[in-house]
Order: structure tokens, then C-alpha cells, then sequence
């Protein structure tokens, strides 16, 4: 199957209340083994992007491993530029090729957060592509966009007027929900997901995943979220692994780099993995 739009992949899993893994990669290794993952589980993937990798990296080089490595993929897959404020990053990747984008203006007032996101949608789909949108910042940092002070819930009418004005195809609420690493439990706020899926239904994305229990996984897909955010739980699984292989090799004295590279690999692939099976996008691709 070839790489397909976002709406393909969300739609499906809104419709069916599942959630589709959506994992932000950090180099060749870590979205080779994501793919190989979702391969394996026969479940559809969305591999993303932070605006730190695509500069570390550069687009040219990022979207070339793409295009290779999802070169007759079996499962459907999507690629998608992460919690991005910058219009011209945004320009760069959907001429680019990428498939969607999330427009990070959530730290302008809402009516210029709305009249910008407009204008995004409108490019994106010049290209084909598609836009996630939000309009109240998630507390925490990540990959250096963000901060740590959380913004003020908007009401849902003002929800409802941003989804009826800028046409998003997905939508990211603050619900209690934090990037990075959790210091305590999160108290999510599963009403207001029902409350906005019930007057605009609509896939809902669901960030700051890396961190909730399962039993929070599982009523928030059941309430629309569709698409789920993995980032921390990633950059911990593929450097942890890579240390206990490094402290490992330091030990036996031997060096080998390839012998690591399968080490971290396996990781990774069993972590995304058992998120696909968590969030019940196993098995959607057959």
C-alpha cells in the first residue's frame, strides 16, 4: 500500500475507535524500525517530525530516507511535521512532499491563531496534504518549541468556531495532558473531548502520550482520539538502549557498531510495536 494521506489513516481510526500511533523519529534508525514495527503488526503508522529534526537533519536528506524506506510498504503510512510555529518550515516540507502538518499557533490570540491557520489549510491542500490545528498550547517543552506554563482552556464555542472556520482536519484540545516526562499521574479531562467530538466530530489528536496509563488510552481512543503522540517514549527507548549496549561493549571490551545498531533496533521496534497493540491499530492494515 503506498504512504496516504492523514485523513485516510485518522478517518478510519475515528470511525472505528482505534488509535494509530503517531511516533516522532529522530534519525534513519528510529524510522526504519517504526516502519519495520508497524509492518510487522500490520498496523497503519503515522511517523513524525519535529522541527528540530528536520533542521538537524535537513528536508532534502529526511524526506529521501522516506521516500526510500516506505518504497512498496505494505501497511498505510503517513508523514507528518510535528508542533510547528514557523510558516516558513511549514512551506519548506509541504513542497517538500510531506503529507500533513501541525500549525503551532497556539500562542497567538485566538483570531490571528485562526486567520493564519486559514491560510495554512489552504496551502496544504494546494499540495494535497492536510493540518492539524490547536488553539491552547500543551504544557511542556519539546524539541525546544513550547513552554512550561499552561495557557488558558478556551470555551467550546470558541473550539467550534476555529473548527467551522479553518476547516482542520484534526484537532489537538489541552486536556490535562503534558509533553515530556510526567512528574505525577495526569488528570485528563475525558468530558471535554466528548463535549467536542459530540458538536464537531472530528479525529482528535492526543499529545503528551509518552506517560499515561492504559486504562487513559483507552477511554480517550473510545472517545475520538485518534491519532496519539509518542515522543518521549521514544527518544528514552532508543537512547537507554543504546547506553546498557555502549556500558555492555565497555565491559567485554568489543566494539561493534552494527551488532548496536541491531541491539537499539530491536527496541524500538518492540516499543512501537506494543503501542500498536495498546491502541488497537494491529491488525487494521490487513
Amino acid at each position: 500500500m503506498p504512504v496516504v494521506p492523514l485523513s485516510t489513516i485518522v478517518s478510519d481510526a475515528f470511525d472505528k475507535r482505534y488509535g494509530v500511533p503517531a511516533i516522532n523519529i529522530v534519525n534513519d534508525l528510529t524510522l526504519e524500525s517504526v516502519l519495520a514495527a508497524a509492518v510487522e503488526k500490520s498496523s497503519p503508522l503515522i511517523v513524525q517530525t519535529s522541527v528540530k529534526t528536520v533542521r538537524s537533519i535537513g528536508s532534502d536528506v529526511l524526506y529521501a530516507m522516506w521516500t526510500a524506506m516506505t518504497a512498496g510498504i505494505e501497511v498505510p503510512v503517513t508523514l507528518h511535521l510535528d508542533h510547528c510555529p514557523e510558516r516558513e518550515v511549514i512551506s519548506e516540507c509541504l513542497a517538500r512532499g510531506w503529507n500533513s502538518v501541525l500549525f503551532d499557533a497556539s500562542r497567538m490570540p485566538v483570531e490571528e491563531n485562526m486567520r493564519q491557520t486559514v491560510e495554512v489549510v489552504a496551502e496544504a491542500r494546494g499540495y494535497g496534504a492536510h493540518v492539524e490545528g490547536e488553539i491552547e498550547s500543551i504544557t511542556g517543552v519539546e524539541d525546544g518549541v513550547g513552554s512550561d506554563t499552561a495557557a488558558e482552556r478556551q470555551s467550546l464555542d470558541t473550539v467550534l468556531e476555529f473548527l467551522r472556520t479553518t476547516q482542520v482536519d484534526v484537532f489537538a484540545p489541552a486536556i490535562g495532558n503534558a509533553h515530556g516526562a510526567y512528574k505525577q499521574a495526569p488528570v485528563l479531562d475525558f468530558q471535554r473531548v466528548a463535549d467536542i467530538v459530540a458538536a464537531h466530530p472530528l479525529p482528535i489528536a492526543l499529545h503528551g502520550g509518552s506517560g499515561m496509563s492504559d486504562e487513559q488510552f483507552h477511554e480517550m481512543i473510545s472517545l475520538g482520539c485518534a491519532k496519539v503522540n509518542i515522543s518521549t517514549a521514544l527518544k528514552e527507548t532508543y537512547m537507554k538502549s543504546n547506553l546498557a549496549f555502549l556500558q555492555s561493549a565497555a565491559e567485554r571490551g568489543k566494539w561493534d557498531p552494527p551488532s548496536l545498531f541491531r541491539a537499539v533496533r530491536e527496541d524500538v521496534v518492540e516499543m512501537a510495536g506494543s503501542l500498536m497493540t495498546l491502541f488497537g491499530s494491529a491488525g487494521r492494515a490487513d
